[in-house]
């Protein structure tokens, strides 16, 4: 079972009504990883009027958002919906805002909040990962131009090619796709392929 998360993090920032609104989202796997980095963002900005967040977690099917200050449901429920809509997970969002002296109402902090936690989405390279297996191909130079066709139809992605006395190539696909690709292979090749299974990981297959 595949999931969406992100790399690293990320952080954009815009005015709302002299507002200012700073998205932050970052990989986070384990509720301690969210807090400490809840905790990072509050430190950067302690003169901040708010710094409202969400996060989901893989980690027991973890959630939590927070308003932090803000009217009920006007920001951690906002910045949850994007995460929940965008299909992340092991993802950790704060929206920071310094008030700049105008009331924005409950839908505009809502519109802001959305905004802040979307425009951070939209900031960070996004993972698709995937229970994937890790393996490598050994055959003859013979073969090599007639197993493109199949590494293509299923999906993989090479890492390295090595070309000595064969043909090595070190590659990743997805587990339920490896029986199938390696009959495949087998029966492409007349059984003159060694398909070897290195390990077996997650992998973003992108």
């Amino acid at each position: 079972m595949g999931y969406k998360t992100v790399n690293g993090g990320a952080e954009a920032r815009f005015i709302e009504k002299k507002s200012e609104f700073i998205g932050y989202i970052r990989h986070t796997e384990t509720e301690a990883e969210a807090i400490a980095f809840i905790n990072e963002i509050r430190a950067m900005h302690r003169k901040a009027t708010h710094n409202c967040y969400a996060y989901m977690l893989r980690e027991n099917n973890t959630a939590r958002h927070s308003d932090d200050g803000e009217p009920g449901g006007t920001a951690g429920v906002p910045i949850y919906e994007v995460l929940r809509k965008e299909g992340l997970t092991d993802v950790t969002c704060v929206v920071t805002r310094y008030f700049g002296g105008i009331m924005l109402g409950a839908g505009g902090l809502v519109r802001a909040y959305t905004q802040g936690a979307k425009i951070a989405v939209d900031a960070a390279e996004i993972l698709n990962m995937c229970s994937a297996v890790k393996c490598e191909l050994g055959l003859e130079y013979s073969l090599y131009g007639k197993i493109g066709k199949t590494l293509t139809d299923f999906d993989v992605r090479t890492e390295k090619e090595d070309f000595g006395a064969d043909v090595k190539i070190t590659l990743y696909i997805r587990e339920e796709s490896f029986d199938e690709f390696s009959a495949a292979l087998i029966d492409l090749c007349n059984g003159s392929i060694v398909v070897k299974k290195l390990d077996e990981l997650e992998y973003n297959f992108g």
